[in-house]
């Protein structure tokens, strides 16, 4: 039978009253951060971070969705709206970490030290990344569309929507563990390269934030997974707890670490126009002490040793 919010019996739409605090405290902490990457993208001309921009608005749109389902459990479209972009939002941040990465194996000129070259890196990944973005939302769009029809037609929509989640959690959860196997492998092999070494550029704490990140986006990805497969009557589901601390605050905290380490800074693409860039990254403490403090790369002329050249010949 289907039920008023346009379920069957058996699924609501929420199994408790959503809380309006705390969907309006996450409403302005994701809406502060974001305006604040846009801000960052603007001065470090850095569109590769764009996605993650899309995907901090989804979530503070999503829980705007929330906040309006607290006043009315039964409403489908809030619950659709928070439902799809709280669920997609972390796949953009994702992609942001697939392309930083890729831009970062090129900044220190380390490709030969990638198991997958840059280029392909970010292909590679990012497309795994869509593939699991269409997955989910494609999921999400088939269990909204369950309140046409029949009560077996619903379930059976609710049933399947579910699944094709599932795998697309389950797929990103795979690209994830690739892709943190493909850093690990390039941070220790580029530890090893002198060059990479003797630049000044922060690359290793670039290479930090890529984790930490990572292992919120993989943990909140790992909760998902369990919760879908759980069920609409699961534990995790039915507790609105978990949601705001396996999924809200975990994705909070990649947007505020990117904040606070925001790669624009190390792959700012005006200093990479720049000529003298390779001058300013070179760690002059490594040179010889006669080449120290001397931006030329040679030494001092007092460090010079005299020659005294031929005597002029006088004709008379």
């Amino acid at each position: 039978m289907v039920g008023k919010h346009g379920g069957t019996d058996d699924f609501q739409l929420y199994r408790y009253k959503p809380s309006l605090p705390a969907a309006v405290i996450f409403i302005v902490l994701f809406a502060v951060t974001t305006f604040f990457h846009v801000f960052q993208c603007w001065k470090h001309r850095s569109l590769f971070m764009i996605a993650l921009i899309v995907g901090g608005t989804f979530e503070f749109v999503g829980y705007a969705g929330r906040a309006v389902s607290a006043h009315n459990t039964q409403s489908l479209n809030p619950y659709i709206i928070q439902t799809i972009l709280i669920l997609l939002g972390p796949s953009l941040f994702a992609a942001t970490i697939y392309m930083i990465l890729g831009r970062l194996i090129r900044r220190v000129d380390g490709e030969k030290y990638s198991p997958i070259r840059a280029t392909w890196l970010t292909k590679i990944f990012v497309l795994g990344d869509v593939l699991s973005f269409l997955l989910q939302g494609g999921g999400a769009g088939i269990m909204s569309g369950a309140n046409k029809g029949d009560a077996k037609n619903a379930q059976s929509k609710i049933d399947l929507g579910q699944k094709v989640i599932i795998v697309g959690l389950v797929l990103q959860v795979l690209f994830f563990g690739t892709f943190g196997i493909v850093a690990g492998v390039f941070h220790m092999r580029a530890r090893k390269v002198a060059h990479i070494q003797a630049l000044t550029v922060p690359w290793e704490r670039c290479m930090h934030v890529l984790y930490a990140t990572s292992v919120l986006i993989f943990i909140r990805s790992i909760f998902r997974v369990i919760e879908y497969a759980q069920g609409n009557k699961g534990y995790l589901i039915s507790h609105e707890i978990f949601l705001y601390i396996f999924d809200s605050m975990l994705m909070l905290g990649v947007m505020v670490i990117l904040n606070v380490s925001h790669p624009g800074e190390l792959l700012d693409q005006r200093k990479r126009e720049n000529p003298h860039h390779l001058l300013e990254e070179r760690d002059v403490s490594r040179d010889p002490p006669a080449y120290q403090g001397n931006d030329t790369g040679y030494p001092p002329a007092s460090n010079m040793p005299y020659v005294e050249g031929p005597k002029a010949t006088t004709y008379r």
